[in-house]
């Protein structure tokens, strides 16, 4: 903050004049003399001060308000978001929806029942997300991370989960029919009541996954999967799950079995 305070009153011309010892130097002193005038009759001016003081008042107020709104640019920032996603729902390609996603998550939104389906989203970071009842089906979620999400009941039939981090994902009662899950992470997963027929979990870690109450396994394909916990590989062997390397093979036991009915 500038402090008002009157400035000295400068030197006659013919006082100031007889310091100049050159001529040719005349001219700029008679400006620097008019200008320390000028600078001493305003100094007076009470009115540059209260000027001064609203000027600074007025920043003041400015802060107040850039504060007090600051709750309806969230709601905007959110409204904005949501009108991305809702706008490209059924679409394919990402639309902006990776980013608009991603800022309702990290500002703690749920995203309960968002419709996602056939829509691109590699890479996609949704930790800790509440997806609820949401639904990916046929969307490429690859190379992405739901570490602790929350995707109880959601619809993940036929997805692409390849290389994604499902680490301590809740995937209660979750479709992942025909999801390709090779090599992602399923550590601490909850698997209750999930759907895994046809899956894909060639190389997927499984480490301490809750895998008692699952739904349904036949088909699904365990190759390599590593980590298993103790007892699972022969319970969903025992219920339908196959350990076949090939795209090829796989099929064809599929045909066959859809064959014998």
């Amino acid at each position: 903050m500038v402090i008002h305070q009157e400035r000295k009153r400068p030197e006659l011309w013919r006082e100031y004049h007889a310091r100049i010892g050159k001529r040719w130097l005349t001219p700029f002193f008679a400006v620097d003399w008019l200008f320390a005038w000028t600078a001493h009759l305003l100094s007076k001016w009470a009115l540059l001060e209260v000027l001064e003081y609203l000027g600074t008042f007025s920043i003041l107020i400015a802060v107040i308000f850039y504060f007090a709104e600051s709750g309806d640019r969230v709601k905007q920032k959110h409204y904005q978001a949501w009108q991305v996603i809702n706008t490209a729902q059924g679409k394919g390609g990402s639309g902006g929806r990776i980013e608009a996603l991603q800022e309702l998550n990290a500002d703690r939104v749920p995203m309960v029942g968002v419709d996602l389906s056939d829509a691109f989203l590699q890479g996609v970071r949704l930790d800790k997300a509440d997806l609820t009842r949401s639904s990916f089906g046929s969307a490429d979620l690859r190379q992405s991370s739901f570490r602790s999400a929350n995707l109880s009941y959601a619809e993940l039939n036929t997805a692409n989960l390849r290389g994604s981090i499902l680490e301590g994902a809740r995937l209660v009662h979750a479709d992942l029919r025909d999801a390709d899950l090779s090599s992602a992470d399923l550590s601490g997963a909850d698997l209750t009541g999930a759907r895994l027929d046809k899956a894909d979990l060639r190389n997927a870690n499984l480490r301490a996954v809750t895998w008692q109450g699952i739904a349904s396994i036949k088909l699904a394909n365990i190759f390599k999967a590593r980590n298993l916990p103790a007892g699972f590989e022969e319970w969903a062997c025992r219920h339908g799950a196959v350990s076949i390397e090939s795209d090829e093979q796989w099929n064809a036991v599929d045909r066959s079995g859809e064959r014998s009915k």
